[in-house]
């Protein structure tokens, strides 16, 4: 299973429990401990993922941290700190904050099992940021985060291509929350930046407020349109695509057909037919006997007619069947072998001769579509 289906999995795991737990801890056994089990780590080896980690705060001595993820040297790499699954977590980041100022862990995470807020020092060294530079929440989690969380498994964890990458993410995410602040309420800035571009006018407080709403409305219907024209150039794209399988389909398809085996006239079959020839040789008076071979079945014919068949063989591997035209769908009769077909020499020569008097009526459309199965 791929590592995003992994993620769902549990995720869909978490929203039907999370409901029931009502506590800190059972928080961290049913929910947070998973987790990092699903990154890779081995959440009870104490040599790995340290419970209670003392982290001593300045004159506050013997403090501790939920949980620290070590490295291979035994130092810690990353501070966790756990919450209920109900609780906030904005006031409680500043506990992180302490304990990463004391040790030299590279990262802080926060979480209450649900939500995970990821810190580390890129504003100042040693020094944990205000800001997480990656937050997702397992109940809402969007596909593009998860080759971010995937950076923190074990086995692929590589601390500067996480750096790298932390930068971009923080200012990505802070970019994203002020475009949806100016968005939903334009402030006077941005409003003020555009009246520069188009109005001649004095910007004074009241003609901006006045162009607020147009702003607003602007950005939101340029907004659609980009959305609308996506979508149309994937439909475009996507029926175009379906156009080439449709084709590709249909050219398969037609390959298919051309490769199909033609008819094959067994042996068996000619044994069955001379058979059917000898016992109706004198009730024929003069009319003679043919064979139609088909996909289906093979068909003797009076007069070389297919309106007039005397009957029909189907003579596969493991079932072999003595079809007779007698009303709409025939009578079908099982055969050991051909052999069995010196057993119906007065019904065959019966049918011929009603063949000939013309007193035989069959459906012969129907009839010549019918198949055994």
């Amino acid at each position: 299973m791929d590592f995003i289906d992994e993620v769902k999995q549990f995720a869909g795991r978490i929203a039907k429990m999370k409901d029931s737990i009502q506590t800190e801890e059972a928080t961290k056994t049913s929910m947070i401990m998973p987790f990092f089990r699903l990154l890779g780590y081995d959440v009870f080896n104490p040599l790995e993922f340290v419970p209670e980690y003392t982290a001593d705060v300045g004159i506050k001595k013997g403090e501790k941290v939920d949980y620290a993820i070590m490295n291979e040297e035994g130092e810690p790499l990353i501070l966790i700190e756990a919450k209920w699954c109900g609780e906030n977590l904005d006031k409680h980041a500043s506990q992180l904050f302490r304990y990463f100022a004391t040790t030299s862990a590279k990262f802080g995470i926060l979480t209450n099992g649900l939500i995970y807020r990821f810190y580390t020092d890129l504003e100042q060294e040693n020094k944990m940021d205000e800001k997480p530079f990656l937050e997702f929440n397992l109940l809402d989690i969007k596909d593009s985060i998860i080759p971010e969380i995937k950076k923190f498994q074990k086995a692929s964890f590589d601390l500067s291509m996480i750096m790298t990458s932390a930068s971009e993410l923080k200012y990505n995410s802070q970019i994203r929350q002020l475009l949806v602040k100016i968005l939903n309420e334009p402030d006077d800035d941005f409003v003020r930046y555009f009246l520069s571009q188009i109005y001649d006018g004095v910007k004074t407080q009241k003609v901006i407020d006045e162009f607020r709403g147009i702003v607003k409305r602007s950005f939101m219907q340029f907004l659609n349109e980009r959305i609308n024209e996506r979508l149309k150039t994937a439909l475009d794209t996507e029926e175009a695509v379906q156009a080439q399988e449709a084709s590709a389909e249909e050219l398969q398809e037609q390959e298919t057909q051309s490769d199909e085996p033609k008819i094959i006239t067994t042996e068996e079959e000619l044994e069955g037919f001379y058979i059917v020839k000898a016992l109706l040789y004198d009730a024929l008076e003069g009319h003679t006997v043919s064979y139609k071979d088909t996909v289906n079945y093979f068909g003797i014919l009076l007069d070389n007619n297919i309106r007039k068949w005397i009957c029909r063989l189907y003579l596969g591997d493991r079932k072999k069947v003595l079809l007779l035209p007698d009303g709409k769908k025939g009578v079908k009769i099982t055969l050991e072998s051909v052999n069995d077909l010196h057993k119906y020499k007065g019904q065959l020569c019966e049918i011929a001769q009603k063949y000939m008097q013309g007193k035989f009526v069959e459906d012969t459309k129907e009839q010549a579509e019918e198949e055994v199965n």
